[in-house]
């Protein structure tokens, strides 16, 4: 299976915090996605400084993607850059990781995210989405699709209607199955309507953590998985320390965790999507495409930032052969 994402091309400055009172003067909720203007960067810029413990790509459907790929997946990725050294970033990235970069470019500054890293190793971003929100559904070309078989898009995309529902159309029209992650309970709340809209018409497989969920439907973690899942193929919440719930075929799979040091939260819950796919991919059953992605989730936890370092990969690929000989 071939995979293609869609999303937001943003460039993570990670920084770690000593305390949650950095996040209360700035007035960001704790563990959650804030959208920023370019002087509001540059307030929080002012505040904490630019020494950032860690500049990388990312973006919640590059940050699968890129798990993807370490996965032996073949992959793409469709977003928007400037033409600044930021986005020299994020395409070089992609090229190292073997993912192929439909990268179209603007004039204006290439988006990035302020990622805060709580001591309990949750994470907060402040985001600038510049370059990156100027993604249109004009820039999609018919050829971008032709050659993969799922479409993963990024819930943070939801405020362009017009930019999913073309991406979906398209994808549809080529014969892909569509995943989506919901991506934010804030992004989740202010376009319920269309979500589930999108949801109906376009989804196979549907991504959302506990409080996405209940943003979502109004309702807790299995009643919410149960109406979900009653509008795709592949419901999946996500419940953090407690695992995660799958419902398929009138069947729900309650998976465990993969016992991890958690350092940062950041991509858990991509990575997690990235196992998951990847199970589907090679056609393993519905809990053991769970446990895989467990297996990402808690790998990527314990790094700082949304990627598995290149060490880990290996016994991480050992350890999948052993689902593929079940």
């Amino acid at each position: 299976m071939r995979i293609l994402g869609i999303g937001n091309a943003l460039t993570d400055y990670l920084f770690r915090l000593e305390t949650d009172e950095t996040l209360d003067q700035l007035k960001l909720p704790k563990g959650s996605m804030q959208l920023i203007d370019r002087q509001h960067a540059g307030f929080i810029f002012k505040a904490i400084g630019t020494n950032a413990e860690q500049i990388t790509a990312g973006g919640s459907a590059a940050n699968t993607i890129h798990g993807l790929s370490g996965l032996g997946i073949e992959t793409g990725f469709i977003g928007k850059v400037g033409q600044d050294e930021i986005s020299e970033i994020f395409h070089q990235s992609l090229i190292r990781s073997n993912i192929n970069p439909i990268l179209h470019r603007s004039d204006n500054e290439s988006g990035f995210a302020i990622a805060f890293i709580s001591p309990d190793g949750e994470r907060t971003f402040a985001t600038y989405l510049g370059a990156a929100v100027e993604l249109t559904a004009s820039d999609l070309r018919e050829e971008d699709f032709e050659d993969y078989d799922l479409l993963h898009v990024e819930g943070y995309l939801v405020q362009n209607h017009q930019l999913i529902k073309k991406a979906a159309e398209m994808a549809k029209e080529n014969g892909l199955f569509i995943s989506i992650d919901l991506a934010s309970f804030n992004v989740v709340n202010e376009n319920k309507g269309f979500l589930k809209e999108f949801i109906e018409d376009y989804a196979d497989i549907v991504f959302a953590n506990e409080e996405e969920a209940k943003a979502y439907t109004g309702l807790e973690s299995e009643k919410a998985l149960k109406e979900i899942g009653k509008q795709c193929d592949y419901a999946i919440v996500k419940l953090g320390s407690h695992g995660s719930l799958v419902y398929h075929s009138g069947k729900i799979d309650q998976i465990g965790i993969y016992p991890a040091t958690c350092i940062d939260t950041t991509g858990a819950g991509d990575l997690y999507a990235s196992g998951f796919l990847y199970g589907l991919s090679k056609n393993l059953s519905v809990r053991n495409c769970g446990e895989i992605g467990a297996l990402m989730a808690g790998h990527v936890v314990e790094e700082l930032g949304a990627k598995i370092s290149s060490e880990k990969w290996p016994l991480l690929k050992d350890m999948l052969r052993l689902y593929q000989e079940e």
